[in-house]
């Protein structure tokens, strides 16, 4: 079973990125579902369901999210009723969605977990605790985990003590592709960030100059999308179609000229 996983896309300039690439990365690594982190797809913050079936439109499967799943009220009931996105699953049950999805992949089905972390992010409950929950209720040895975190520390404590367990642990939220990418001991797939799809010249997809402004005095700025030239970051992750353990990861990025 081949995964590709689109790390989170930014606002228009990630999503016209991703609808510029993906055809040319099906036809190259012919993928037997494609995943995306949406939570920033819309404005740079949030999802919305119109902008969600845009993304579905170009042959996304499927969205994880993350603290930002909030920022668009307009997508709370379709959390509910749409299977096909899921918000933290360690976030209240008493929340819009579900953080669990299924995915009928050839003649398999893939559990897609998406698990918010709690180091520098807003109040979770333990996402460890919460695998362990979720875990023990599958029934399926193909278990994808997005984490959304902060610390690196975190997202590797968590990847190690799945291994073997889930057969990828992908981590988002930084916007910043990391460069290790590995398979764990007991047959787990990790990379601690994939990355992000938006523009390449930003702060993680957003406009730099009020970025820049506010480190430079501290004061509150209004920072939109970053427009210009885009990058699409993502990770091609190969499963056993028997056992589900991770054969095979690798990073992938596509940097655009400006103007194209």
């Amino acid at each position: 079973m081949r995964i590709l996983f689109l790390a989170d896309i930014v606002g228009r300039t990630g999503r016209q990125a991703v609808a510029k690439t993906l055809p040319e990365w099906r036809e190259r690594y012919a993928p037997d579902i494609i995943l995306a982190n949406g939570e920033n797809a819309a404005g740079g913050k949030g999802i919305t369901t119109a902008v969600m079936h845009d993304l579905l439109a170009l042959g996304i499967a499927g969205f994880t999210t993350g603290n930002h799943i909030w920022d668009k009220n307009d997508i709370y009931p379709t959390l509910d009723a749409d299977p096909r996105i899921v918000r933290p699953a360690n976030y209240s049950p008493l929340a819009p969605g579900k953080g669990v999805a299924h995915f009928e992949v050839l003649d398999k089905t893939l559990a897609v977990i998406s698990l918010a972390g709690r180091i520098f992010m807003e109040n979770a409950d333990c996402p460890f605790r919460k695998f362990d929950e979720i875990y023990a209720q599958l029934q399926t040895p193909f278990v994808f985990v997005d984490f959304h975190g902060e610390a690196t520390s975190e997202k590797a404590c968590f990847a190690y003590y799945v291994d073997g367990r889930a057969s990828a642990v992908v981590g988002t939220h930084t916007h910043v592709q990391t460069a290790d990418e590995r398979i764990l001991p007991n047959g787990t797939a990790f990379i601690t960030d994939a990355g992000m799809c938006g523009a390449l010249h930003s702060s993680i997809g957003m406009e730099l100059e009020p970025s820049i402004r506010r480190f430079l005095t501290g004061m509150p700025a209004k920072s939109d999308v970053a427009k210009g030239a885009g990058v699409v970051c993502g990770v091609l992750i190969d499963l056993d179609r028997t056992t589900g353990k991770a054969q095979g990861i690798q990073r992938l990025q596509k940097r655009f000229a400006e103007g194209r």
